[in-house]
Order: C-alpha cells, then structure tokens, then sequence
C-alpha cells in the first residue's frame, strides 16, 4: 500500500504535562526532523520514550486524515470557525504522521512500513488514546471527538530509518 509519512515527531521532553491550562511546556530544540534512527524493541532515537520501559509502545502513529476529519467535525458543531487554518496533526503529538494509511485499522497487527530506506518490521500493542491536551490544542470538543481515532503505539523489530516523504506498508498481519 502505498502511503506518504507527512511528519516525524522525536521528542526529547514531555510538551503536554500538567494541566492544560497551564500551556504547553516549551522547547528550543527540532521535534520534527526529516528522517528518524529507529531500534528495535528501544524505539527511536532521540525521543523520550527511546529504551525506557515503554519501549514495547515506544512508536506512535497517526493519520493525517483523522486531524483533517477532526477539524470538519469541530466546525461542524460550531465549536470552531471553519475559517481557521487546517488543523497541525504535529500537535497531536504522535511521532510518525501518515497520509493515505488507515493507521487505526492496524491496531493489534504487525506490518512492514518501508520509507525507502529498507522495511523496518512493526507489532502494534494499542490504540493511542487521545488525552485532554487535544481540546487545548485543536479546539473544544478534540479530545472526545479523537476517541477511536487516536492512532496506534507500536514497537518497532527491526533496525532502520524513516524518512518523510513516499514510504509502503506491507505484509500486515492480525
């Protein structure tokens, strides 16, 4: 299946803690570089989830598509302006966003994602639940509407880079 990876998120601190309404902790350094060193059963490298006991959740994924829905159902209910710029699916904070993949459906599997670099084998273990920090971001009414369609944490088996751009996935497997 062919599919474009819109966006790689490697975070070294954790920008949503607290409360909400505190904002969102700062950080001076590149979240969203252009290819990523992935590790099998670590995660990848750089983020701060890579080798912590978290590792078997260690990747998250997202489609693009679920931001795009999101925000055609926020203003639907009027809760949002639909004149507003497309929603940024980075601020989902998810470290692998897709195009053209329904990441959602993946959700207990294992696949092949290959960004041109060599396939790097994936198991998902769960769903990524939304949390709270999505109505601050995106709008009222993100974090209900986001339930389902979170996307999914995987840890990775094989060594490798993901890159944006053109990337497949294959041989998924329930």
């Amino acid at each position: 299946m062919e599919l474009e990876i819109v966006a790689l998120v490697v975070s070294p601190v954790h920008r949503y803690e607290g409360r909400p309404r505190d904002g969102v902790l700062p950080y001076d350094g590149d979240e969203t570089p252009t290819s990523v060193q992935v590790r099998a059963h670590r995660g990848l490298v750089g983020d701060r989830y890579f080798g912590t006991r978290h590792s078997r959740y260690s990747v998250t994924l997202l489609a693009a598509e679920q931001i795009d829905w999101l925000q055609d159902e926020i203003a639907g209910e009027g809760l949002f302006p639909a004149t507003t710029a497309p929603f940024d699916p980075v601020l989902a904070r998810r470290n692998v966003v897709t195009r053209g993949l329904d990441v959602d459906a993946l959700v207990r599997t294992s696949f092949t994602l290959d960004a041109g670099h060599g396939p790097i084998r994936f198991v998902s273990r769960t769903a990524a639940s939304p949390c709270a920090w999505m109505n601050e971001v995106y709008g009222p009414g993100a974090h209900r509407a986001l339930r389902g369609r979170g996307g999914i944490r995987c840890e990775p088996l094989d060594d490798g880079v993901l890159s944006v751009g053109p990337a497949t996935v294959t041989d998924v497997r329930s």
